[in-house]
């Protein structure tokens, strides 16, 4: 098993409330996408917004998931208001 996680953080003057919501709508909806977790910081001024913990079977089900229509669109909303990004993919 692969775990995706992914963390923001976002422009000032950006609210993220759509582009978590999109995301957390793509759980039961991409089919590789085994279980998805979305979490906000609860500290201000934390280095990072907000997470994104993800299953997948293999690291091919991920690039799979990353390539998909619905995940590209909100992954493009991301862009739009992101400062910046750090992933990392580790084996279970």
């Amino acid at each position: 098993m692969i775990r995706h996680i992914v963390m923001w953080k976002f422009r000032e003057d950006a609210d993220p409330s759509e582009f978590l919501s999109r995301l957390a709508a793509l759980q039961g909806v991409i089919p590789q996408l085994k279980a998805m977790e979305i979490h906000r910081s609860a500290v201000s001024g934390s280095a990072y917004d907000a997470v994104l913990i993800s299953d997948f079977d293999s690291l091919e089900d991920v690039e799979i998931y990353k390539k998909d229509p619905r995940h590209v669109a909100v992954s493009a909303l991301c862009k739009a208001i992101r400062t910046d990004r750090c992933a990392i993919d580790v084996e279970l």
